[in-house]
């Protein structure tokens, strides 16, 4: 009896370095193959008729293991019906003149469907259009080569790094889809970056200049509270909520009132809006519920901030446009010349309060805001018995942003760690 095959996580198959095939369990037969150069893609080891064959199922972590499991069952479910996809996809693939424009295409419709945001798919579209396929588009995907790569990305290494960095991950992706297609039969990716790229640009860290998104100084904060709370509309109760919770814009524009639990006083996002694909409770100030209990419900929708469609969530433009048409400027940064505040830039400002004007810690500060903390053990410690700590926070912030300057600094001295 054949031995059974340990079954992997999604963690567990992250940290599959090592060149080679790594079985991964569940379906049997699903291997995730690690080449020389570092890319990795699914390959499923079967048999049909008298003949082993070895079906590609697409690159890793652009099909994820949920996906891999999927493909697998379907591909062997193909084989018992007496079907083998390995010839079939090669009569497609005779049929179709697989330019990178046309497996990019592909790429994108194939794996529309795992992405949480529906702007993923527009944005990986405007950027090859713009950068890529000018110069790669109509080439056929086996002759791509790093010197092709490289005309596309090196023009802009220097002034456009983070998104010519995305481009070149994104034509990465698209030529590992191919290679998992028997579609380059060298099997060789031009667009990886470990041992191939790295040797001739500098790396992304070198050159990428950080530029955060413009903040309110914290000692305007009061003042641009409550000049946002003059403004009427959905849209100024959307932003004071965002700036009050410290949250992303796109989790309060879309939030729901099934997420709220005013009882509890705690707004659960699920892992599906987070970018860090992790649930987040969020402790609630009795600014924010008081805020909650103020906002119209609208009948046939269980969005709190619809748009004008009230099945919609309200855009995240609205929030800018609140910003500049109050002109709320941002605290002044090096040499950049004044610039109106941002909806995001808002949690920096949480950020540089907790850290300057209280004693509650910058670990507490990023658990709050639903970011990485760097130590792991502290991170699980954060978001589980630290929960009452942090409503601490949320509450000491709303008390901050409802206080004019000159008499809210003893007050926050005093806060316990």
């Amino acid at each position: 009896m054949p031995k059974k095959v340990k079954e992997l996580t999604a963690i567990e198959v992250k940290r599959l370095v090592i060149p080679g095939f790594h079985s991964v369990g569940t379906v049997p037969g699903l291997a995730l193959q690690v080449t020389d150069a570092g890319s990795r893609s699914w390959v499923l080891r079967t048999t049909i008729g008298t003949r082993r064959r070895d079906v590609g199922l697409g690159g890793y972590p652009g099909v994820t293991l949920a996906m891999a499991h999927e493909s697998a069952r379907v591909v062997i479910a193909e084989v018992k019906a007496g079907i083998d996809p390995v010839l079939r996809r090669r009569e497609v693939r005779d049929h179709i003149e697989w330019t990178f424009e046309t497996c990019a295409t592909a790429y994108i419709v194939s794996h529309r469907a795992g992405w949480k945001n529906a702007k993923h798919a527009q944005q990986w579209t405007n950027t090859l259009v713009t950068y890529a396929y000018p110069l790669i588009g109509k080439k056929h995907i086996k002759d791509i080569t790093k010197a092709d790569v490289i005309r596309v990305i090196e023009p802009h290494w220097l002034t456009k790094n983070e998104t010519i960095n995305r481009v070149r991950n994104r034509i990465e992706l698209v030529i590992d889809w191919a290679v998992a297609r028997e579609l380059r039969p060298d099997g060789r990716n031009p667009a990886s970056w470990k041992a191939n790229l790295d040797q001739s640009l500098p790396a992304p860290s070198k050159v990428a200049k950080t530029v955060n998104h413009p903040a309110v100084h914290i000692d305007e904060a009061h003042s641009a509270m409550e000049r946002i709370k003059s403004s009427q509309g959905v849209g100024s109760l959307c932003l004071q909520f965002v700036i009050l919770t410290a949250a992303r814009t796109s989790e309060g524009t879309s939030a729901t009132w099934n997420e709220i639990d005013l009882t509890g006083k705690t707004w659960t996002i699920p892992a599906a809006k987070m970018k860090g694909g992790r649930v987040h409770r969020v402790p609630l100030s009795q600014a924010a519920i008081d805020l909650l209990i103020s906002v119209p419900r609208f009948t046939g929708s269980d969005l709190i901030f619809p748009g004008l469609k009230i099945t919609n969530p309200l855009s995240d433009m609205t929030l800018t446009s609140i910003l500049r048409r109050l002109k709320i400027m941002a605290a002044p940064v090096d040499d950049h010349p004044a610039r109106v505040a941002t909806t995001h830039g808002f949690r920096s400002t949480f950020g540089d309060w907790v850290v300057e004007r209280t004693t509650f810690g910058q670990s507490l500060a990023m658990a709050s805001i639903a970011h990485k903390v760097v130590n792991d053990s502290d991170g699980a410690y954060l978001r589980g018995t630290l929960f009452d700590k942090r409503r601490e926070v949320m509450t000491a912030w709303a008390g901050f942003l409802a206080t004019p300057p000159a008499n809210n600094v003893l007050q926050f001295k005093s806060a316990t760690a």
